[in-house]
């Protein structure tokens, strides 16, 4: 009998130690929010389960068919059909079609006033000073005033100073999130006599990187699937103007292990369009002249997306955009980075060949799987080429439904 009660004790041990693993993994892998096409159900695997929550029954969860376009449903997910484990939604949205490209383009971005991107001591008759470090000035910070008069050049920065006569000045500052003032003095330099504060600025940035898709419902463009950052500072580069323009490959510098590679390109005059947003989930921008020639395909959501077999869009050499074997080796669907949602791998010999798998350049390069376009190249495997992340499409095309809202609200 005690050896019976002992095997019991441990079975319910067992059991309630899988069903707080359970849990805890549900609390862990399954998002706060779930975003389904127009008539479909999120996938939950089982043991798990999902109820929407009825509003009209004080919050009680019941089985409801969420299928009204662009609403938000409370729900839980529910283990074993009886115990609550999470919080969740569904968002429900309309299918999206877009124009996918993979053609390369250049990018000339103008920031939002201007980037400090190194402090460095003055030397002065009285010995080297550092004004700007003894400020509190740090690299990233986004210098946005001097003195009340708004900067967006690297020569208003320097004027402001050189003319100072060694006054102080009240700098208007972004870190991040946060607006600061702060007062620096300049010093006269002993090498040149004008007066200085010890720092160097960045008020612009160019490239090349890889066109995604067009949206021709609403016009705009988008690009890279990732941010243009700062190559010192590597912080987002604030946007306040710039252009999207059409670029010619010329050739590409293969990739190797611990060296990636890097498609070699010039500007055209042809202009694409103007930059609307520089954020972590790519490049985008008003169309004004754009060449193509694709059909439009369906956005896919991420439930729909399957490790397997794809192909990428990618402009790697003089004959323009082809398409490129790819294998989709992982999927990560909660990730908090919008830059790293899946794994692809380059299979296709000819790609392989000519650039190693993927270089600096193919950012941006849609990725395509079943008629469906399901993401963008974003990022190399510094130490295998033939590896890199993506972001999902149904990402970039969230941040497409937001400029186009702002545009909306700024026409009324």
């Amino acid at each position: 009998m005690r050896s019976f009660f002992r095997l019991l004790s441990l079975c319910a041990f067992f059991c309630c130690l899988v069903l707080f693993a359970l849990i805890g993994y549900a609390e862990l892998s399954f998002p706060d929010e779930y975003c389904v096409v127009t008539g479909d159900k999120p996938a939950i695997p089982k043991p798990y389960s999902l109820s929407y929550c009825d509003p009209t029954a004080d919050g009680v969860c019941v089985s409801l068919d969420a299928t009204d376009d662009d609403a938000r449903t409370d729900a839980e997910i529910i283990l074993f059909d009886a115990i609550p484990v999470k919080a969740s939604r569904v968002r429900t949205t309309q299918r999206t079609y877009v124009v996918p490209l993979g053609s390369a383009f250049g990018i000339k971005l103008y920031t939002k006033g201007v980037v400090v991107v190194k402090t460095d001591e003055v030397t002065t008759s009285q010995g080297s000073i550092d004004p700007a470090g003894n400020a509190g000035i740090r690299t990233g910070d986004v210098i946005t005033e001097i003195s009340g008069t708004a900067v967006e050049r690297n020569e208003d920065v320097s004027r402001a100073f050189s003319e100072s006569g060694g006054k102080e000045l009240e700098l208007s500052i972004q870190r991040g999130e946060e607006s600061l003032r702060i007062k620096v003095r300049p010093v006269r330099s002993a090498v040149d006599g004008k007066y200085k504060v010890g720092i160097w600025v960045r008020d612009s940035s160019a490239g090349i990187g890889t066109l995604t898709f067009f949206d021709k419902k609403t016009g705009i463009f988008a690009g890279l699937g990732h941010a243009v950052c700062d190559v010192d500072t590597g912080e987002i580069m604030p946007l306040a103007g710039g252009e999207a323009v059409e670029a010619e490959i010329k050739g590409s510098y293969r990739g190797e292990s611990g060296a990636p590679g890097e498609l070699c390109g010039v500007f055209k005059n042809a202009v694409i369009g103007k930059l609307l947003m520089n954020s972590d989930t790519g490049v985008y921008g008003q169309v004004s002249a754009l060449r193509y020639e694709n059909r439009q395909v369906p956005v896919a959501m991420s439930y729909e997306i399957s490790t397997g077999s794809a192909q990428i869009i990618a402009e790697v050499n003089e004959n323009g955009e082809k398409y490129y074997d790819v294998e989709i080796t992982k999927i990560y669907p909660n990730s908090d980075s919008h830059q790293k949602n899946m794994v692809i791998r380059v299979t296709d010999a000819e790609l392989k060949k000519e650039t190693g798998g993927i270089v600096q350049g193919m950012s941006g390069s849609p990725i395509i799987q079943d008629g469906m376009l399901v993401g963008a190249v974003t990022h190399v495997f510094v130490n295998n080429p033939e590896q890199g992340y993506a972001v999902f499409a149904q990402t970039m095309i969230d941040t497409v439904r937001e400029l186009s809202e702002e545009g909306l609200k700024k026409a009324s």
